[in-house]
């Protein structure tokens, strides 16, 4: 496994958790604050603010811009760990980075840069402006006529290499200040073998000397959705022993659940290694017919830890 640190960005102040939702419908300030201390009392090296709707709340652009002025100086009061802005929009990005006081905190992460983005280029000159690091989605990557999702690792591969030398070149960033997110399927529906692109992509951009300093994330609570509860968290920290092993260094995650790395030898990460492989098809096969014999290996895991409780 390899020897590198694991970053946490705390993800709680999210609208994806419920009390992130409470805070946010309330704009309850101490809200925020009470979050921002917890991941910080836990160790988070960075703070994401994601104010974005969910499926169980709708929340308009006016209405984040309108809160970010207040909620950023609150958080910045209570915890001096820098934040990372969490959304899509351009829009949003401005009135976070305006707000935000580096004095206090460091640093913020501008999270994140894909192909799909609109007004990509003002994204990278915030960026540049407000000297932040970036978080770079290489699960798509340009097309003709648009963007399209990376179906194997040498095109997330090649939209990684596409975005650090974008950002190298217009935004004047180090390479240690890029960090790539190659995206992370629910495993448990992973029928295309999406992990294992990701994976292989980290591992190719590990090799690649001319990476050497870029970060690599991904977000860790996508990977065990829709398993059962008692292995749930294992399954993570087994797939964070992976990662980590092609060169994984930064997570979005809950600090709540002590999120880090199995040690390569334990049962679980044996189990969840042996299961993507069964994910790779053999001489003949297409991806569906080992994704499925792939989602049957996961199930077993599933289902024996499920087994294990009863008894």
């Amino acid at each position: 496994m390899s020897d590198q640190k694991l970053n946490i960005i705390g993800e709680l102040m999210n609208n994806s958790y419920a009390r992130a939702r409470d805070a946010f419908t309330a704009r309850s300030i101490e809200g925020y604050q009470n979050l921002a201390r917890i991941q910080t009392d836990l160790g988070a090296a960075f703070l994401t603010l994601n104010v974005d709707g969910t499926n169980r709340i709708q929340v308009r652009m006016e209405e984040m811009l309108a809160f970010l002025p207040d909620v950023i100086p609150a958080i910045q009061e209570a915890s001096t760990t820098p934040i990372s802005f969490d959304n899509p929009s351009v829009e949003y990005h401005k009135v976070a980075l305006k707000y935000y006081d580096r004095k206090k905190g460091g640093m913020p992460i501008v999270n994140s840069l894909a192909a799909s983005r609109t007004n990509l280029d003002e994204m990278v000159e915030l960026v540049k402006h407000y000297d932040t690091m970036a978080v770079v989605m290489a699960s798509e990557h340009f097309v003709p006529g648009g963007t399209s999702q990376c179906l194997n690792p040498q095109d997330a591969y090649a939209a990684a290499k596409h975005f650090v030398e974008l950002l190298v070149t217009k935004a004047g960033r180090r390479l240690d200040q890029i960090i790539i997110d190659p995206g992370l399927a629910p495993v448990g529906a992973d029928t295309y073998g999406l992990v294992n692109i990701g994976l292989d992509a980290m591992r190719m951009m590990s090799a690649d000397p001319d990476l050497k300093g870029v970060h690599m994330i991904v977000g860790l609570s996508n990977f065990a959705w829709g398993t059962p509860k008692g292995i749930r968290e294992e399954l993570e920290k087994a797939y964070l022993t992976l990662g980590m092993e092609v060169g994984l260094d930064f997570a979005l995650a809950n600090p709540e659940k002590t999120p880090g790395p199995l040690p390569a030898n334990h049962p679980v990460v044996a189990k969840l290694r042996e299961a993507l492989e069964q994910g790779r098809p053999l001489a003949g096969e297409t991806s569906e017919t080992s994704g499925y014999r792939q989602a049957e290996a996961i199930m077993a895991i599933c289902q024996e830890a499920a087994d294990a409780v009863e008894r």
